[in-house]
């Protein structure tokens, strides 16, 4: 029954295991269309770091834990292809002097080999999991707080430059400065100077170097985006929120009392020791703000296993995957996109100044029709609601609020929006009314037929010019236009549609 590597495996399900110094993790994904689908996700605090004594002896009671935890995995794997299987273990076991002891059953009862990877080794594939489910351009800092160590990497796009593995976690940071439990500014402040003097020989060499975004990619910053959604905050991270949460902690007094309003009772021992590590990196390192990366070490294992995943754009390759898998009329979504992003660009760059703008407007206009996959009726409330509950890489949590949110108003009703955090309001009000119009400019559903448009932005004042040979031609277009004029128009963002002459027009437009 054990059936390991046998010929009845499926090949399109790949497994990553990562034995943890604080949980043990396992990740069941699959490839369809063109995109990674989790399966199934198994996790257990098994605490390996907490059972390490001063010899860096790990006690019997936490290997029994593990031992437990992987008889677990090992049911799960029966059925795998022996290729498409990485186990991993990182901190606790790298240090351990009776790891040997350990990995012996271990390998036993999960019949696949187990590595030790170096922290280096750790932090190039974390670094791996991010890059393949995050966006965003330039370079960028990745953080990864684990239980016994924490890993700082500095790369673009797929490529790690700078990176490091640091002791520090928050589970030995735990048993460092939180050991009696009480939390008070004492502690956290030893906590910190702990943190910032393991910081201190990279210090230098990071901030040198640079980067133009910073993401998480650890539990305790999952927390943290937890609580920050749960008290109304918006989902960047900043060193301020960070000081609130710490005096929120702080007035709680000890961790049996912890109670503050979105973390979770499973998370809620590590946190102040993972909190004090984030504040010093923070402040160590000037971090301004940082966001949720979508992958780690887990991700990361997949990703390299499936080689027809490596792909350069993470949006773009969201983007086919969600076209292909709800059987979108692609040419219409680009056409619709081009649309778009054409009137984007007659606007002056302070109109909407945020640089995603147009990536985002994008992403929304190739998939704006998902909606009518479930029907035609109430179809933007379908595509919100699918693009809310859909993993899309590259998209950061704010940023897929927001494209579901156009999606929902991107034809008939039109409200103005707000509480979007991936953009200023006036930005992805904006960004909407351009949607809007682009999706009527295409109704003919042809691209060999785009009308020349000339758009002009004034403040909340926008005038749309078009051809006149072919707004007398085309009267469904035009009572559309003006019916969407009175929309714009009514909610005090005046659309002005008009007709020109094609020579004007054509000079207007280049």
């Amino acid at each position: 029954m054990s059936g390991h590597g046998n010929t009845t495996s499926t090949p399109t399900l790949y497994a990553a295991i990562d034995l943890g110094s604080n949980s043990f993790h396992m990740l069941v994904v699959r490839q369809v269309a063109g995109s990674v689908q989790t399966l199934a996700k198994i996790k257990r605090k098994v605490r390996l770091a907490a059972g390490m004594d001063n010899q860096q002896q790990l006690s019997d009671e936490a290997m029994q834990r593990g031992w437990d935890c992987l008889a677990l995995f090992a049911e799960r794997l029966q059925d795998f292809n022996t290729d498409n299987i990485r186990v991993v273990a990182t901190a606790a076991l790298r240090r351990a002097s009776n790891a040997d002891a350990f990995l012996a059953k271990a390998n036993t009862l999960l019949g696949y080999p187990i590595e030790i990877i170096s922290g280096e080794e750790e932090a190039r594939t974390i670094y791996q999991g991010v890059a393949h489910t995050s966006g965003g351009p330039g370079k960028r800092l990745v953080v990864d707080i684990g239980g016994a160590s924490t890993e700082l990497i500095i790369g673009e796009q797929f490529e790690p430059t700078l990176l490091q593995s640091l002791n520090m976690g928050c589970v030995t940071f735990l048993e460092d400065y939180f050991a009696n439990r009480i939390l008070n500014q004492a502690a956290f402040e030893n906590a910190i100077a702990g943190a910032k003097a393991e910081l201190a020989p990279l210090v230098a060499q990071y901030r040198e170097l640079g980067w133009d975004c910073c993401v998480g990619a650890s539990g305790t910053v999952q927390a943290l985006q937890e609580i920050m959604v749960t008290q109304g905050m918006d989902e960047v991270i900043t060193l301020e929120k960070l000081h609130r949460l710490r005096d929120q902690a702080i007035a709680c007094g000890q961790m049996d009392a912890l109670d503050i309003e979105g973390l979770t009772l499973e998370r809620a021992l590590v946190f102040p020791s993972g909190l004090s590590i984030l504040i010093a990196i923070f402040e160590c390192l000037e971090v301004t703000r940082m966001t949720l990366a979508g992958g780690a070490l887990r991700e990361g294992l997949v990703y390299e296993m499936m080689t027809a995943m490596r792909h350069s754009d993470i949006r773009a390759r969201t983007i086919a995957s969600i076209q292909s898998r709800y059987q979108l009329d692609e040419d219409h979504g680009i056409n619709v996109a081009a649309t778009a992003l054409e009137l984007l660009h007659q606007c002056p760059a302070s109109w909407i100044p945020e640089p995603e703008a147009g990536s985002l407007l994008h992403a929304a206009a190739c998939v704006h029709e998902i909606g009518l996959s479930i029907g035609f009726k109430h179809d933007g409330d379908h595509a919100a609601y699918l693009i809310t509950h859909l993993d899309l890489p590259g998209f950061t949590r704010a940023q897929k609020q927001l494209v579901a949110t156009l999606l929902r108003y991107y034809r008939e009703q039109l409200v103005c929006i707000d509480g979007q955090h991936a953009l200023s309001t006036t930005s992805a009000n904006r960004l909407l009314r351009l949607l809007r119009v682009a999706v009527i400019l295409c109704h003919r559903r042809n691209s060999r037929v785009r009308p020349m448009i000339g758009l002009n932005a004034d403040g909340d004042a926008l005038t749309l010019a078009l051809d006149t040979t072919l707004l007398d031609a085309s009267p469904l277009l035009r009572a559309e236009l003006e019916q969407e004029a009175l929309r714009q128009s009514s909610l005090g963002q005046p659309l002005v549609v008009h007709a020109q002459d094609a020579h004007a027009l054509s000079h207007t437009h280049h």
